[in-house]
């Protein structure tokens, strides 16, 4: 009898990058971390236009050994997936110091569920000092309020300026991506 999968995500990973596609013409040559990552499928996106180095982390320990299998063949690309729990404050510690992107795409809402404002703020600061160039964050909300007062907090403790806020995607919510200048 085969086992019947369930959905991860929501929406579609082809549409993960909606209002976001911006980046993939920053990726030649970038190093991209993926917090977050799932089954390691937006990281590959950065890697088929070009990103040279591919890290991503996730509590999800299947999702992790998927994206392993998915890059373990990809000469081109140097690749690192951990299973790491974020809300603790060590979960970054084995990342490099600085990727030219890091993405956090409808994560976000699942850890501030379980974690207080201040290891919140205290986990999108290490998430900041970790973006070298561009950070790029996705909402599933759909509520505008709430998504303006994150982003708020966003612009606060990445201690990076945000360039770029899209609405146009109907099926994940808002879109948005902080720059270092």
């Amino acid at each position: 009898m085969t086992e019947r999968l369930h959905r991860r995500v929501a929406g579609h990973h082809d549409i993960r990058l909606d209002g976001l596609t911006d980046l993939l013409l920053r990726a030649p040559g970038a190093s991209v971390l993926d917090i977050g990552c799932n089954r390691g499928l937006v990281g590959f996106e950065f890697f088929a236009n070009g990103a040279s180095k591919v890290h991503g982390v996730d509590i999800y320990a299947e999702g992790i050994e998927t994206a392993r299998h998915l890059f373990c063949d990809l000469r081109n690309c140097e690749s690192r997936f951990e299973v790491r729990d974020l809300t603790k404050p060590d979960a970054l510690d084995w990342c490099d110091a600085q990727y030219t992107i890091v993405v956090m795409l409808a994560t976000y809402h699942k850890l501030k569920r379980v974690m207080s404002a201040g290891e919140m703020s205290a986990l999108i600061g290490r998430i900041g000092r970790r973006t070298g160039k561009y950070f790029a964050w996705r909402a599933t909300s759909f509520d505008h309020a709430a998504n303006e007062e994150e982003m708020r907090a966003l612009d606060r403790d990445l201690g990076l300026k945000r360039v770029h806020t899209s609405y146009l995607s109907k099926d994940l919510g808002v879109a948005a991506i902080w720059e270092r200048k």
